[in-house]
Formats: structure tokens, sequence, C-alpha cells
């Protein structure tokens, strides 16, 4: 099984922070730091070269695959400055239309200033994708000590895996 790129490292959150060029971004990025910090109790830690994350949590996937992942993040990106956390967002839409100017992908958001977001409600949908992985390890957890695999087929994460069928005329391995 392949190895995921993107770890915790020991570079320096407020080196690579201070090396934001755009003023504004960099503001957005310690105001954006200070609510994952309070929301998650933990304090941020450098994932790769680029992704500042708040705590961490393991997930399993239904074909056993595991991995160690941070609770909630950021990037700042050259186009926008991008939050990590995770899938929970479709479970609170009526929230993240009240966030105001955002773009939205799977399991982040993609905000261009903190300016055009409601504050009070980028809280809240920190401290929901908080509460729900911890929830979620919570339950893997219980499912290790029992000794039974997860029958849901989800991840820890509340993402699903799909097996892939094979493409017509290829046989499947045995």
């Amino acid at each position: 099984m392949a190895e995921l790129k993107t770890r915790a490292t020991r570079k320096s959150v407020e080196g690579f922070l201070d090396s934001v060029k755009d003023a504004a971004r960099r503001e957005d990025c310690r105001r954006v730091a200070a609510i994952m910090a309070k929301a998650t109790g933990a304090p941020p830690r450098m994932w790769g070269s680029a992704i500042v994350g708040f705590g961490d949590y393991r997930y399993r996937y239904a074909s056993g695959r595991e991995g160690d992942w941070f609770l909630v993040g950021f990037s700042p990106r050259k186009d926008n400055l991008t939050l990590y956390m995770t899938t929970w967002l479709k479970d609170n839409d009526a929230l993240v239309e009240k966030l105001g100017k955002v773009k939205r992908g799977g399991g982040c958001l993609y905000v261009n200033r903190l300016d055009d977001v409601h504050l009070p409600t980028l809280t809240r949908l920190v401290q929901a994708s908080v509460a729900g992985l911890r929830q979620r390890e919570k339950a893997l957890r219980s499912e290790t000590e029992k000794g039974s695999p997860s029958e849901s087929g989800k991840a820890s994460s509340g993402t699903t895996r799909k097996k892939k069928k094979p493409s017509p005329g290829k046989r499947e391995k045995a």
C-alpha cells in the first residue's frame, strides 16, 4: 500500500505564516489558525510544506488502509485560502449557505478573503467538523477493541470507497 506523501513535520508554523507574501492573506491565516486552535484545543503543526493542521485522528477505510491526518487545517494558496474540514460540510449545508462568498469542494472550503465570510458560522462549521471526526475515531477505536472490521464501509473520516468494476474485456486478478 502506498504511503501518504503529506505528513506532519517539525517545520515552524510561524516561519511558514511569516513567509506568506500577501499581508491580507497572512492575517487571514492567523485568524483562521486562532479559530481552529480553539476548536481543537491543539497547537498548529505543519503537514507537508504548505498545510497547517490542528489535532490529529486515525482513519481506516473499508479496504483496510489506515493512516493519520489532522482534524482541521488550512493552506494559503495563490488564488485562495483553502480550509480543510472533511466531508462534514455536506452534512451542514445550511451553515455553508450562511458563510458568504466561498467555493466548496469535497471537504474543503475555498475563501478569497476572510472578510467575505461570516466568522461565527465558520467557527460553528469548524467545531462541527472536529466533533464529527472525534466521534468517528471513537467508533473506530471501539471496533478495533472488539476486533470487528467496519460493517458500514465508511472510513473514520466519513468518506466511502467504492470498489472499481473491472473494465470490459479485462479479467480480475486472482
